[in-house]
């Protein structure tokens, strides 16, 4: 069975991306999940809020009051290198040490910060760059053209700075979904990966706290992702990942049927372990040869929205029959 594919115009030994996680934060971990199978990998991303917190915490324990402006710039300017640095040095010897693609991740706050590690990244030799974008439409001053706008100002920007392949991570937090993912397919971007896996609030009732919930995903979530891949296949301008609920081999066959290029797992690994990612391969394979498939683009698709002979089920968002049968 061949399970090779193309994602961003890269070749993928398999469909399976390790998503950015701490599961690809070192270069050990990625030769072993190279080993398991993986066909690519998303670096752990460099966020610009944890660089800005880092600062605004040592700020505190300095005293601000000792220092100028100029010394509070040029702290600023020294942690965001050397995070910046760690990431390029991963980047540098993931490269010298797989032949998978090697994928950099990009979490920015401010506009301007985009670009510049995009440079950075492409300059280390990152593959591929994927940027994580989510914006939360909690803020009650801000409109949906806005929020859109920031999507397409962040490709504009990076797109002017790199020539390697871009993809965006998004949600599902919109109007208009599928108008936008068609929209942001004819942006540049090479692909679109569906969806971001956010972190929720859950309330401690007894400690009277608000705490972090649902830090992994659960097969539940795969729904959400699946209904959009099917919806969007075949019909816009770049490739598409599915993310979010993939814990077993049958799920990442969904997602390819529905018409995903690849897939991202994380939390299945943090759940079973990295050799868990050759568990899933077998799956896979052992399906395709049942059903006489040999590789990948033989399946890729056939039941997306486009190519299903009933595609009202991708739209359908009311239970009818299934309810009324249940006593």
């Amino acid at each position: 069975m061949d399970l090779t594919t193309k994602y961003l115009g890269l070749n993928l030994q398999s469909p399976i991306i390790i998503g950015s996680s701490g599961l690809t934060d070192s270069v050990e971990k990625i030769e072993q999940l190279e080993k398991f199978g993986a066909g690519a990998v998303v670096l752990k991303s460099i966020f610009e809020e944890e660089i800005t917190l880092e600062y605004e915490k040592m700020v505190e324990e300095e005293s601000p009051n000792r220092y100028k402006d100029d010394y509070l710039d040029y702290f600023d300017y020294r942690i965001r290198q050397e995070n910046l640095e760690k990431y390029i040095k991963l980047i540098t010897e993931a490269k010298s040490k797989v032949s998978i693609p090697v994928i950099g991740s990009i979490n920015c706050t401010t506009s301007h910060e985009w670009s510049y590690f995009a440079k950075s990244l492409q300059k280390a030799g990152a593959d591929a760059l994927e940027l994580n974008v989510f914006i939360l439409p909690s803020n009650l001053d801000l409109t949906t053209d806005f929020i859109e706008k920031t999507y397409f100002d962040i490709v504009r920007k990076v797109k002017k700075e790199v020539s390697i392949p871009i993809a965006i991570k998004m949600s599902f937090f919109f109007s208009n979904l599928a108008h936008v993912i068609k929209k942001l397919s004819t942006s540049g971007v090479a692909g679109i990966i569906l969806f971001n896996h956010f972190y929720n609030p859950d309330i401690d009732i007894n400690k009277l706290e608000v705490l972090a919930a649902n830090v992994l995903s659960t097969p539940s979530e795969l729904s959400t992702s699946l209904r959009w891949i099917g919806i969007m296949a075949n019909r816009i301008g770049c490739d598409l990942a599915a993310s979010t609920g993939v814990h077993d081999g049958a799920s990442v066959i969904k997602q390819i049927l529905a018409g995903a290029d690849a897939v991202q797992v994380v939390s299945a690994l943090y759940n079973n372990g990295p050799e868990y990612l050759e568990t899933m391969l077998n799956d896979i394979k052992s399906w395709m040869q049942d059903k006489k498939y040999d590789k990948i683009n033989a399946f890729k698709g056939i039941l997306s929205q486009e190519k299903y002979m009933n595609p009202a089920l991708f739209e359908r968002v009311q239970f009818m029959k299934y309810f009324s049968d249940r006593k």
